[in-house]
């Protein structure tokens, strides 16, 4: 019997999911697969897709020590999308009401990169490659800004 492949999909909690599920619609162009409502409305769990990437989100369920950041931020992960026009993305979620924590930059590493936060207490990392960089010549950049 072969093992099955390993993949990892983010699970995010919100205050608001159908909110979120709203917002990710708006800001990042996402598809929701579909949702689970429990007979309070709350959403007990739900999945969508941005581009080819799964990610699923539920509401708050602190009975069951399930909750969400306190603030944009402080859930100690963040969410990193490829994506095809880094600028263009985060205009759009921008407009959509996105926080730009950190503006599309150039960077050391190969991409043009951009730091987001959602309404619901998210980070999201977005970046388009613009050079391909080996990981020794991404060292030596790396010690060069902060050596």
């Amino acid at each position: 019997m072969t093992t099955p492949p390993i993949t990892a999909t983010p699970y995010l909690v919100a205050r608001g999911a159908a909110a979120a599920l709203d917002f990710y619609r708006a800001a990042f162009d996402a598809v929701e697969r579909y949702r689970l409502v429990d007979r309070t409305g709350r959403v007990g769990h739900a999945e969508f897709t941005i581009g080819g990437a799964l990610l699923m989100i539920a509401d708050e369920y602190p009975e069951y020590d399930v909750v969400a950041p306190e603030r944009p931020g402080s859930g100690g992960i963040g969410t990193h999308l490829q994506v095809s026009n880094v600028d263009a993305f985060v205009a759009r979620a921008a407009a959509a009401g996105a926080t730009i924590v950190r503006p599309p930059t150039n960077e050391f590493y190969g991409d043009r990169s951009a730091k987001l936060a959602d309404p619901f207490g998210h980070v999201w990392h977005v970046a388009t490659t613009i050079e391909a960089v080996s990981p020794e010549e991404m060292q030596r950049r790396f010690d060069a800004l902060y050596g």
